[in-house]
């Protein structure tokens, strides 16, 4: 029994030796080297720093308790990751965030689109709809995984899976079928910040989650007449290559149609030629939605018990938990699509 136990214990302890840990201000790094802790968490801290400036005009506070990262790191690995906290009353605690990929996608995708989600959640303190959330951090990955997005969503809309605005905007939870969302909401992310920034696409968030008066609030930001008007023009947009900066009539057109029934309305184009870049090719096929046969789906993360968040604290109930990122749970899925 006790040499049994020894080497229960030599075999934990060899297993615990093999990851190494890097602890910055805001976050506690864990990794299989610590060369690797050290850059990720360093990287980390930057892109803390130098994506608020960005999205918030200012940097953040430290917060009172680091954000815990695990990382997973191999040249085979799907590039993806995955955040999660809790919103209570105006706090927001209990960040854990893991991470996977190349050391390079990790470092210029993976973890700035993370580490964006705490940004969004330490600024606003209250989840985002899904699209706005997603889409959003979709932009600050690299070159080659944006163009990916392009892709996968010109995939999508040709086989009718793009979601109607006046559905999209109104998700709180993940869709069954995620990946149609984060291509959409990465689109449309990046038509609304060519067309103002990502200050102002932040505060155009901001206020339409005040009221929920989406179609006010697009109109007083950037001049939509509806969320049928603004789907409109993001489609003709997307047709004809996604090309930026976007033309100053991107933000005149008026249109009270039903948003299912844009997305049916658009016209076949003709596909660009074989050298062009994948990411500016028109859509070929008309576009319909299928969305209304998308359900709610159930939350990816259970709520955490009680007892869990008692112990955080006697003014911390169990409140919600927030999953922000969930595609390191489909990282193979997403991957393979992208190639």
């Amino acid at each position: 029994m006790e040499a049994r136990f020894c080497h229960a214990a030599c075999m934990a302890a060899a297993v615990l030796s093999l990851a190494a840990g890097h602890r910055t201000p805001n976050f506690v790094v864990q990794a299989a080297s610590p060369q690797v802790a050290e850059q990720v968490g360093d990287a980390a801290e930057r892109f803390r720093r130098d994506l608020a400036v960005e999205w918030l005009g200012h940097e953040m506070p430290n917060w009172t308790n680091p954000c815990p990262i695990e990382v997973q790191v191999g040249a085979n690995l799907g590039a993806g990751g995955a955040t999660t906290f809790m919103f209570d009353r105006g706090e927001v605690f209990g960040w854990q965030m893991s991470i996977q990929g190349s050391l390079e996608r990790v470092l210029d995708s993976v973890l700035p689109h993370e580490v964006t989600h705490t940004v969004f959640a330490s600024h606003f303190r209250r989840p985002l709809p899904r699209w706005a959330d997603e889409g959003a951090c979709s932009t600050v990955e690299h070159d080659s995984e944006r163009r990916k997005q392009q892709n996968a969503l010109v995939h999508y809309l040709q086989n009718r899976q793009g979601i109607p605005f006046s559905q999209m905007f109104a998700m709180m939870e993940y869709p069954r079928d995620i990946l149609p969302l984060y291509a959409q909401g990465h689109s449309l992310a990046t038509f609304l910040i060519a067309q103002g920034g990502k200050q102002k696409y932040l505060k155009f968030v901001g206020a339409g989650l005040g009221g929920k008066e989406w179609t006010r609030v697009t109109r007083e930001f950037y001049g939509f007449e509806n969320l049928g008007a603004l789907q409109n023009d993001w489609l003709d947009w997307v047709r004809h290559g996604s090309r930026l900066p976007l033309a100053s009539s991107a933000v005149a057109v008026n249109s009270n149609g039903d948003a299912g029934e844009a997305l049916s309305r658009v016209e076949p184009s003709a596909v660009a030629s074989s050298g062009s870049d994948p990411a500016r090719r028109p859509v070929p096929e008309a576009i319909q939605s299928e969305a209304e046969n998308l359900k709610p789906a159930k939350p990816l993360v259970p709520v955490r018990n009680a007892t869990a968040a008692k112990s955080r604290g006697p003014s911390r109930a169990a409140g919600n938990v927030e999953q922000t990122s969930v595609y390191d749970g489909r990282a193979r899925r997403r991957d393979a699509l992208r190639r």
